[in-house]
């Protein structure tokens, strides 16, 4: 009790289901020396104004394993979602999708490659002020760590352009 896995009744949390869990999967899977880090988290993208809002996750890549490549452009570890298609995006919402591609070289180098990450680059058309808002991990310094001399993979990139 009073734990990061089990806080106080009181407790400001967030994501414990997208972001906690992916980042203890990580720490026992490393622990185990099963597989490197994978992207950590479900990044989690909404938006909308008063008359709809959008709720999707943006994959990423997995970890490498001992005698395996990690996949790119997935998502890792126990999440049950998948990303939005471009086409139905696009009819359903205010919105233009103007990238969506594998990040190439994102992954950590190494014997067996990490996954790479995605690229998910939207223009919002809304004739209303939109709200967007993102809750993703592993960006800047805390980088998805390789294992068994397996580069780190590359820090995540959330941009407003």
């Amino acid at each position: 009790s009073g734990s990061l896995l089990d806080p106080p009744v009181h407790a400001a949390v967030v994501g414990g289901n997208v972001m906690t869990s992916q980042r203890v999967t990580d720490v026992i899977l490393k622990a185990f020396r099963a597989v490197a880090a994978s992207q950590g988290c479900m990044n989690n993208l909404t938006f909308g104004d008063e008359s709809f809002g959008m709720y999707e996750t943006i994959g990423g890549g997995s970890g490498a394993g001992p005698s395996w490549h990690g996949a790119s452009g997935v998502q890792c570890h126990m999440t049950n979602t998948r990303i939005t298609d471009v086409e139905v995006l696009e009819r359903r919402y205010p919105v233009v999708v103007r990238r969506y591609e594998i990040r190439r070289g994102s992954g950590g180098s190494g014997r067996f490659r990490g996954g790479d990450g995605l690229v998910r680059e939207i223009e919002f058309r809304s004739k209303n002020p939109m709200i967007v808002s993102i809750c993703s991990e592993r960006r800047g310094e805390f980088r998805p760590f390789g294992m068994d001399g397996g580069e780190d993979g590359m820090p995540g990139k959330n941009l407003v352009v």
